[in-house]
This record gives C-alpha cells, structure tokens and sequence, in this order.
C-alpha cells in the first residue's frame, strides 16, 4: 500500500510540474483577453463622446461620480490599464483597476442580462487571478524585476 501512495504522489507532483510550466502562456492569455475587452470598449465610448456622455447620464448610473467625470474615468481607464495590464507592467495594479472598472459597470446598470452577467464574472476570475499571481513569467515585471533589485542592491 505504501507504495502505491508513493506512486500517486509522485504522478501528482509530475502534473503539477507540467501545468506550471503552462502558467506564463495561460497568464498571457488572460492578460491579452481581459485587455482586448476594456480596450475595445474604450475605443467605442471615445468614437462617439456625445453618445458616451448621454449613455453615463441616463443608463449608467455610477455612485458617488457626476455622469461627465464618471465617463471620463471610466473611459480613462479602459484605455490605459490594458496598455499596462498587456505588458505585465505592475501587473496587479492595472488587473485590480479594470477589477473595479468591471464592478462599476455590473453595479451601474439596473438590469443586466445573464449573459452579459456570466462575462462579467469571467473577466472578474481572470482579473482576480492576475491580482493575486501575478502577470507571469512573460511580462514586464518578470523582466525589470531582477534589474530593479540588482540596481537597487548597487546602490546601497
């Protein structure tokens, strides 16, 4: 019996090894979908301006932010998080910021569909795993990271 613990284990701990090995591609893949999303519903609300500050003033209902600046931030930030977030460049900030610009619009609209529901929660499982992983291996801050710390360590 014991060596069939043994044997269990050890196939476990092969798979945990091959799937790890996969988790700078499924970071990117992540980072690259989530980004296409926010950034193309920039583009949209930037297109036309006037139908982006009439949709924050009679449809969306954003807390505690006036309809013109509400817009301005959100549009804000679905543009430049995703530049960040597709970089990996401080990876957790800009997945926690599209994390809020997701919330924002899910609790801004008073009837959402299902489905529109349902990617919503996708987008928010994958910004929350990026939050709380990291952007992976292939990204920025995987790169400037031991730069950063050498530099740092230089200059002591």
């Amino acid at each position: 019996m014991p060596c069939l613990w043994k044997t269990l284990f050890d196939t476990h701990a092969k798979l945990a090894r091959g799937l790890e090995t996969l988790q700078p591609l499924a970071a990117l893949a992540a980072r690259l979908h989530v980004a296409q999303v926010f950034w193309l519903s920039g583009l949209t609300k930037l297109r036309d301006w006037d139908i982006t500050l009439s949709l924050f003033t009679e449809e969306y209902h954003v807390p505690l932010l006036p309809p013109a600046w509400a817009a301005v931030m959100g549009t804000g930030g679905e543009l430049l998080l995703p530049v960040l977030l597709v970089l990996g460049l401080a990876g957790r900030v800009p997945a926690l910021g599209l994390s809020v610009v997701n919330a924002v619009a899910v609790l801004s609209l008073s009837d959402i569909p299902p489905a529109a529901w349902q990617q919503h929660l996708f987008w928010g499982s994958l910004l929350a795993g990026l939050a709380l992983w990291g952007s992976g291996r292939w990204s920025a801050d995987a790169w400037l990271a031991p730069r950063c710390q050498a530099y740092f360590a230089r200059a002591r």
